[in-house]
């Protein structure tokens, strides 16, 4: 389990850019971020926040769901990655046809996108009011 929720957490942060420790602090310049919270910081504050079981279990769910869908689109994104890889590999480049699988890919990653923000919005809206001020607090503190 250790091991499916860090690649669901590596993935997460590689397709969603609020994520990563290269972003932009939460709250200064990620107007996204800096309104929804990933699952490893609810995760790592669970007990501070005083998440109930029904939120854990409901939580929990919707990672384990969203999991599924990248562990798919992963594979997808892989299979047409290579194929526009091949295409810009020919000489001379068949501009139409490496375009239209330039489409396929930036299709994928727009599926991945939402479905992160998909997540974020529900671990958001599966917390109290009080919850998301605790986990503001906690993300903007500083030397975190």
């Amino acid at each position: 389990m250790k091991e499916a929720v860090f690649s669901l957490l590596l993935v997460l942060a590689l397709t969603f850019p609020a994520l990563s420790e290269n972003a932009p602090e939460p709250g200064k310049d990620d107007p996204v971020g800096r309104n929804l919270f990933p699952p490893e910081l609810v995760m790592q504050h669970q007990q501070r926040i005083g998440l109930t079981e029904d939120q854990r279990t409901a939580i929990k769910k919707e990672v384990e769901r969203a999991q599924s869908k990248f562990f798919d689109l992963q594979w997808q994104m892989q299979a047409e990655s290579e194929k526009l890889v091949g295409l810009l590999q020919s000489r001379p480049i068949d501009e139409a046809r490496a375009l239209a699988q330039a489409d396929n890919v930036m299709n994928l990653e727009r599926t991945i996108k939402k479905t992160h923000l998909s997540l974020l919005i529900r671990i958001k809206n599966a917390l109290t009011a009080e919850q998301q001020e605790e986990l503001k607090a906690i993300r903007d503190r500083p030397g975190k």
